[in-house]
């Protein structure tokens, strides 16, 4: 039996849409042991106990690229990254399902080239990289290829994440986007985004708010989520030194450095229409990783 751990994630910050993306610690646990024959899957919903699950489509996909076969397969998942609410939880099952065929089935690839598995069953890698690498990273694709840089972090930067009540669709959310953007629109968010590295990097909290400013995709997507005026209002005169929306939402962020934080904002987001739960995170380092039983 072999056990994979996976870190939640949020992608964009800002302005880095599709590219940038950090590992949080919060996790899925998921747990592989072959069987005699058929498919078992403990610990979801009964609609993804069969053989569309994404863990188990993603095993299997892994377990083809490495021209492995397996008789049967019992999955036991414990998860607590929240589905469709922009905290990859996709990305946590695939990068599961990939680490435990190649665990369980003695693959022997290494992290680089499960990590370009995972990408091409995703079809992006901003989530896919800080669940495997862990930290802060940034990510393209050159032709099929993709690539990936990790980034420091300060340590005295710490998340509060505020999950609401209702999921939001990736897909539905990318329909919102324009087809085109302008060129002024363009270098206004590369600008942000090589500041707001370097900004991450050193701890500069007024420059991070400053550089997390986006113009590609968080007009368009705060739409979608139910309330996000309300929040942000909320946490900025709390003390919240930036707030972005994690992925696609409808998970809202914060940049802080007050553990207390989640204290102080409790009161008055009890008070909002829908239900959110607030979240201190810090950020992951490790990664997916591996536990042979």
């Amino acid at each position: 039996m072999v056990k994979v751990k996976v870190p939640a994630s949020t992608a964009n910050i800002g302005p880095g849409f599709d590219t940038l993306g950090l590992a949080l610690d919060m996790y899925n646990m998921y747990s592989f042991e072959e069987t005699d024959s058929g498919l078992k899957i403990e610990g979801c919903p009964d609609e993804f106990n069969n053989e569309d699950n994404l863990v188990y489509k993603s095993f299997q996909i892994a377990a083809k690229e490495m021209g492995k076969s397996i008789k049967g397969l019992k999955i036991s998942m414990e998860t607590d990254i929240p589905v469709s609410r922009g905290l990859g939880s996709s990305s946590a099952c695939i990068v599961g399902g990939v680490f435990g065929a190649n665990a369980l089935l003695c693959g022997g690839l290494s992290k680089d080239e499960l990590f370009k598995i995972a990408v091409k069953i995703e079809g992006h890698p901003d989530n896919i990289a800080p669940a495997v690498y862990g930290g802060l990273t940034a990510s393209i694709v050159e032709g099929d290829t993709p690539y990936c840089m990790k980034y420091s972090l300060h340590e005295k930067i710490k998340f509060c994440a505020l999950i609401p009540d209702f999921e939001t669709s990736t897909s539905e959310a990318r329909k919102l986007l324009p087809a085109e953007v302008s060129y002024k629109d363009a270098v206004f968010n590369v600008s942000r985004v090589a500041v707001l590295l370097k900004a991450l990097e050193e701890g500069d909290l007024h420059i991070i708010n400053v550089a997390l400013k986006d113009r590609l995709h968080h007009p368009y997507r705060k739409k979608l989520i139910h309330e996000c005026e309300e929040v942000k209002k909320i946490c900025v005169e709390n003390g919240s030194h930036a707030f972005f929306i994690s992925g696609s939402g409808p998970t809202l962020m914060n940049i802080i450095e007050n553990p207390e934080f989640t204290n102080i904002i409790k009161g008055s987001i009890m008070k909002l229409k829908h239900s959110w739960v607030i979240k201190f995170l810090q950020a992951d380092y490790s990664g997916a990783t591996v536990e042979v039983l």
